[in-house]
């Protein structure tokens, strides 16, 4: 038997009855993947949310490990980067959602937990007014150390990725099948390229196929590793909704940029702007502002750092301090999760937190309490 540890961690996403969610859960009580396979049924009875028929389904999988040979043997011989939940190079932002992927396929060399993460969506069929303001918000984000992560599709994905090789941007493509293939085909050589600056990401084993179906998963992975999701273009029903609704549901700071109210492709932008879904966007310059990515900003707020100390929290910081209560240390996405508020919320009242010494910033984005 080959792969190690790999092979049960593969081995734990094909199991049948046993999704994202129910593994990550199996994973805190057995401590790792491998464990999972060995445990008894009794062991198993033991984990909250386990019952008799997953237990036994469980059991009963073992031949999985079998197929997850093969998906070993494939990763090994295409050079294919595994990034399992515990993994540290795992992309922190999206795991602090609750669906995320226990395991991702990567072929590329950008940093998943870069400092500053935005994904940039739209339509499959854009205008000339998306394609140019597309290049324009990419070229306005030069020089900035963003990654720029999209979908790979046609249209705005594929236009921001190649605006963004050309702009010296890292960008990652999230797509819906393995790394066995290319969807579009047309792809392939932007593809390749990105693996060089940048990568290809998934969470779909070789031999899967970009069936529709996947689509929405790969969505969530779009949403759940960016600090910010942009929407360029979209009709009212458009799929980069989707990914504009997980991203809100995950607390990410959503953006949209607006059209003329008789222009089919911009009704839903129109439509997410006007019912506070999101942010209305016009340049790269809005989109600093609001996550406090402007240096001058920055600056100006190190030089205000002598604030006298708060004797009373807000509500708001206090909901932010409370959630301290069980960990001493939290990532910024953790605070965002447990408050509910968005990461350009959570960063602005951490700022003010630190400036009243209740607050500690740690390297990683991580914080904890003051004493």
């Amino acid at each position: 038997m080959v792969g190690g540890e790999l092979l049960y961690q593969v081995g734990l996403t094909l199991l049948e009855g046993v999704g994202d969610v129910v593994a990550k859960n199996l994973l805190a009580y057995c401590g790792n993947a491998e464990e999972i396979f060995k445990a008894n049924k009794a062991q198993l009875l033991k984990i909250p949310g386990v019952g008799e028929g997953l237990a036994k389904a469980i059991i009963s999988q073992q031949h999985v490990l079998k197929e997850a040979e093969k998906e070993v043997r494939f990763i090994e011989e295409n050079n294919i980067e595994t990034l399992f939940f515990t993994n540290e190079k795992y992309p922190q932002r999206l795991k602090y959602c609750s669906d995320s992927p226990v395991l991702l396929y990567y072929k590329g060399n950008a940093d998943l937990n870069a400092e500053k993460i935005v994904a940039i969506v739209g339509t499959r069929q854009p205008t000339d007014y998306g394609r140019e303001q597309t290049e324009k918000l990419v070229n306005e984000l030069r020089g900035s150390g963003i990654l720029v992560v999209s979908g790979l599709a046609y249209g705005i994905d594929v236009l921001a990725h190649k605006k963004a090789l050309e702009n010296d941007l890292d960008t990652v493509g999230v797509v819906a099948h393995g790394l066995d293939r290319m969807y579009p085909q047309t792809h392939t050589s932007i593809a390749m390229k990105m693996q060089k600056k940048g990568g290809i990401l998934t969470d779909f084993r070789s031999g899967t196929n970009p069936d529709a179906v996947n689509f929405p998963k790969r969505n969530r992975i779009v949403a759940g590793m960016c600090d910010a999701l942009i929407v360029m273009e979209s009709k009212r029903d458009g799929g980069s909704l989707i990914t504009a609704t997980i991203a809100n549901s995950y607390n990410k700071d959503v953006f949209a940029f607006p059209g003329r109210s008789t222009d089919v492709m911009s009704e839903g932008c129109n439509g997410f702007i006007k019912s506070n879904k999101a942010a209305l966007m016009e340049s790269a310059a809005d989109l600093f502002y609001v996550m406090g990515w402007e240096s001058e900003t920055k600056s100006k707020k190190k030089e205000s750092a002598q604030i006298p100390l708060l004797i009373n929290l807000s509500e708001e910081e206090q909901k932010i301090v409370n959630c301290f209560k069980e960990k001493k240390q939290l990532h910024m996405d953790e605070i965002s999760y447990a408050s509910g508020f968005t990461i350009s919320k959570v960063a602005a009242l951490l700022l003010q937190l630190e400036f009243s010494n209740v607050i500690r910033s740690l390297p990683g984005k991580m914080y904890s309490l003051v004493g």
